[in-house]
């Protein structure tokens, strides 16, 4: 099992920047990749980025140039730095973990205001 928990999430105005981080444990051996999903409100939750373990990424269109993903693989954590804010990345922030089986982690809030 892997147990993932994610930190950093907060009430920013836009324009801001936040830097979330996710800290995975248990048996982080089985984890090829890690990604980070969003779920605004009454929305459905969607991929904003996705690191493998050798470091290729790949991001969301309505993120790219704004969120940067990377990864520790030494202190298996992943951040998501995510910079000039909206309004409408205003979402539950989850950590992913794929290898075999699929894990999340509990969510943390960010909320851009205007």
């Amino acid at each position: 099992q892997v147990q993932l928990v994610e930190s950093g999430g907060g009430l920013v105005q836009a324009g801001g920047s936040l830097r979330l981080s996710c800290v995975a444990s248990g048996r982080v051996i089985s984890i090829n990749s890690m990604g980070w999903y969003r779920q605004p409100p009454g929305k459905q939750r969607e991929l904003v980025a996705r690191i493998t373990r050798g470091g290729t990424t790949n991001y969301a269109d309505s993120v790219k140039g704004r969120f940067t993903i990377s990864r520790d693989n030494a202190r298996n954590t992943v951040y998501l730095q995510v910079n000039s804010l909206k309004p409408e990345d205003t979402a539950v922030y989850y950590c992913n973990g794929n290898g075999g089986q699929t894990y999340w982690g509990q969510g943390t809030q960010v909320t851009v205001s205007s």
